[in-house]
């Protein structure tokens, strides 16, 4: 990403030269392009990427927002929260003899990226076959990995239709924006197809709910100037306007929007589907808290602590019985939980219920369950959590589950205990 961005203007000539002199000092001269994204101290230091960077590009056709997701499983919630913000995926796979197979392996990040990206409801993806250029360019490499992946891909939930395959050499920015000069002849040997950029160009934008109540799940939150806050996340839903007051659920507070920064522009006002930054006034700052939603005071979004979900469970080795602990993610928010009831195991397309009461759930499997939020120790009790049935709005009813650092499951929200929802109500209205 950094070597594309160089190669669109995003990054000028002054920034490179002192990123190639920077991690050359600290022994990193390879991570060079990368640190154009990765710009904290410990990222460097580290060599990874651990939280998600933001920036923006322009393309003949498209205005594109990147959300750079980190790889390694110790930052698997960062990523969960940058791609539950995302429309597509740009999958970047190492060529290298051997480093596609750690990936791809069993247990590797490659196979749990994919699964949570579609779970989280992006349904496009470009797969960027990049180093190539340390295999020599070798056209049966490119295809191995190719024909490996596009049955996962569609095992995954990826159609093939909005599934792309393009060969790049990042480094020496070939096929990126460009396919040409003496680095790209070996390539242009095999290959006549697409670049990078020509590929993001033919993304469709999905459709936006601009009619729906306002969702915004902050992502993250930062001192505003003078004695404002300021929030980062995606706008799920409605338009959010200048002067507009906002609840913040959790909790029972509201907030006015100063002002809206989109693109690293202030506008008046933003739209469903815009990554924006908001300027909050006339708030107390411990009300905000990273996971929270922004919504309308005249609509909120319902809490919860107790929930019925549809879910798939994944490649696991120990089933799932009822009373299992488990980790709940919801766009930037994950919250200890309880898988408390397993209701029905199901057919997986049709949703027709197979067998109620099931003993255990197992792998490869579709079921309705309840889920029912844990405190975070022995003491305290459970904070309820906005959700909204997926049939009502779809980005706030996904939901990830998670048990001792692997994702195990993924599905919606069907609807809330009834009791629970109704006392929620009548104290919101």
């Amino acid at each position: 990403m950094g070597r594309l961005l160089y190669d669109l203007g995003r990054m000028d000539e002054r920034t490179r030269t002192a990123n190639e002199r920077n991690s050359s000092k600290a022994g990193k001269s390879s991570f060079s392009w990368a640190w154009g994204l990765d710009g904290t101290a410990e990222e460097r230091d580290r060599g990874i990427t651990m939280d998600i960077a933001l920036q923006t590009f322009s393309t003949s056709k498209r205005q594109i927002t990147v959300l750079d997701a980190p790889g390694h499983k110790e930052f698997i919630p960062n990523m969960i929260s940058g791609t539950s913000q995302a429309d597509c995926a740009l999958l970047v796979i190492d060529a290298s003899t051997g480093e596609f197979e750690a990936g791809f392996g069993r247990g590797g990040q490659t196979r749990e990226h994919l699964i949570l990206a579609r779970s989280l409801g992006v349904a496009q993806i470009i797969v960027a076959i990049n180093k190539l250029d340390q295999v020599q360019w070798e056209e049966d490499r490119y295809d191995e990995i190719c024909e490996l992946l596009r049955p996962f891909l569609v095992q995954s939930g990826f159609h093939p239709i909005k599934t792309n395959f393009v060969p790049v050499g990042a480094i020496l920015g070939v096929n990126l924006a460009k396919c040409e000069g003496d680095d790209a002849k070996k390539l242009l040997r095999w290959y006549h197809g697409p670049t990078l950029v020509d590929l993001l160009d033919k993304l469709e934008p999905p459709s936006r709910d601009i009619t729906a109540p306002v969702r915004i799940p902050v992502s993250n939150i930062f001192k505003g100037q003078g004695s404002g806050m300021s929030v980062a996340g995606r706008l799920l839903s409605g338009v959010v306007q200048v002067g507009e007051r906002l609840r913040i659920l959790p909790g029972d507070e509201t907030a006015v929007v100063k002002s809206i920064e989109v693109e690293e522009n202030n506008v008046p006002w933003a739209a469903a589907g815009s990554n924006l930054t908001l300027a909050l006034v006339s708030v107390d700052s411990i009300q905000l808290t990273i996971g929270s939603v922004l919504c309308p005071p005249t609509d909120p979004v319902p809490l919860a602590t107790i929930f019925t979900a549809r879910i798939i469970i994944f490649d696991i080795q120990v089933p799932i019985i009822s009373g299992a602990m488990v980790e709940l993610f919801h766009h930037s928010r994950d919250v200890p939980a309880t898988i408390s009831k397993l209701l029905a195991t199901l057919e997986r397309t049709s949703g027709k219920v197979l067998k109620c009461n099931p003993r255990v759930v197992a792998k490869a499997t579709s079921a309705k369950v309840q889920i029912t939020l844990r405190g975070t120790d022995t003491i305290s009790s459970a904070r309820p959590i906005p959700l909204e049935p997926y049939t009502v709005n779809k980005a706030m009813g996904r939901i990830l589950i998670r048990r001792e650092g692997q994702t195990i499951a993924a599905g919606s929200h069907l609807y809330l205990k009834p009791p629970f929802f109704m006392s929620q109500f009548l104290e919101q209205v």
